[in-house]
């Protein structure tokens, strides 16, 4: 059935946590530091600092909430277009249009290791495996994994099975999933050595898995962010009101999972509630496109991205 509807088990949960949540909606600070648009904006795991990167060239850690630049990391030859942090902080990775994974050293600065395989443009990056392994989506389109522990730079795994650009990926547990510009979720059961294939019919440009593991939201260019059951495909929800039909964006769930946070290509960021899919607040974050987005771990802060060169910290 297709429609704002959720499992009983979810309904009765996330209603709970609706009303507690926090929503960040006012203006914190404004981080400065990139020359040009900031193409993604990440939490560590435990929300004390952040990682943005871009046009510029660079990736720059800051803290957030004082707004001290950290550090810079210089060493790519083309835009940076995502990063990920390890759980122990000690280690980052970063990706873009130099084909190549690059692993950082926090402290140092220094790249570590520089992984070779994709064929063109890497359009995302994440940890998976207990940080074991980083996960990477490419225009080249497909999904490789890579072993962080092995000296070997070249991919263990390859999936290799999309039509068209893979915008985003995330790793939980023993799966992975993808979103692709060829308007399909495909997520790899990387234990039993299966692939399920959900089609949305419009390009997608990110996804986020709920904090309970039991659905998958997807940005898509239609102007339409949808909420699927991850086991059986089932479209749950659909959320609307934004603009987004040309640009990659984010998309994201309060730790709650009472609510889905989206951004517009005419600078707003938008809050639904998960379940009765409608626009709870919207504000105008930037003068521009917002490129990326990312909640605290715990909730209360929002970091978002802008093609206007900035990274902004929103506070409830």
């Amino acid at each position: 059935m297709i429609g704002p509807f959720l499992p009983e088990e979810l309904d009765a949960s996330n209603q709970t946590h609706a009303a507690g949540d926090k929503l960040p909606l006012n203006e914190q600070r404004i981080l400065k530091g990139h020359e040009g648009p900031v193409l993604a904006v990440r939490f560590n795991r435990t929300g004390a600092y952040c990682f943005s990167c871009g046009k510029d060239r660079n990736v720059v850690l800051w803290n957030p909430h004082n707004g001290v630049r950290v550090k810079t990391y210089a060493g790519h030859g083309y835009e940076v277009r995502d990063v990920a942090v390890a759980r122990d902080n000690s280690v980052f990775a970063s990706c873009g249009g130099d084909k190549q994974l690059f692993l950082w050293d926090v402290s140092s600065a220094r790249v570590i290791r520089k992984f070779k395989g994709h064929d063109n443009t890497i359009n995302a990056v994440t940890y998976a495996a207990e940080d074991d392994v980083l996960v990477t989506a490419g225009y080249d389109q497909c999904i490789k994994v890579w072993d962080c522990k092995s000296r070997s730079l070249d991919p263990i795994q390859t999936m290799k099975m999309f039509e068209d650009s893979v915008t985003g990926v995330v790793a939980h547990s023993s799966e992975i999933v993808g979103c692709s510009v060829d308007g399909t979720l495909r997520r790899f059961d990387i234990r039993m050595g299966r692939v399920y294939i959900d089609s949305l019919h419009h390009p997608v440009t990110s996804l986020a898995i709920s904090h309970d593991g039991m659905c998958i939201l997807a940005a898509c260019l239609d102007s339409t962010l949808r909420l699927l059951d991850k086991s059986s495909g089932e479209l749950l929800a659909s959320y609307t009101g934004h603009l987004h039909q040309a640009v990659k964006m984010d998309c994201t769930l309060t730790p709650s999972d009472a609510h889905v946070v989206g951004a517009s290509e005419t600078g707003e960021v938008m809050y639904w509630d998960l379940v009765e899919a409608a626009v709870v607040h919207r504000f105008k974050a930037h003068s521009g496109v917002v490129c990326s987005l990312d909640m605290h771990p715990e909730g209360g802060v929002l970091l978002t991205s802008s093609v206007d060169g900035t990274v902004k910290v929103w506070t409830s």
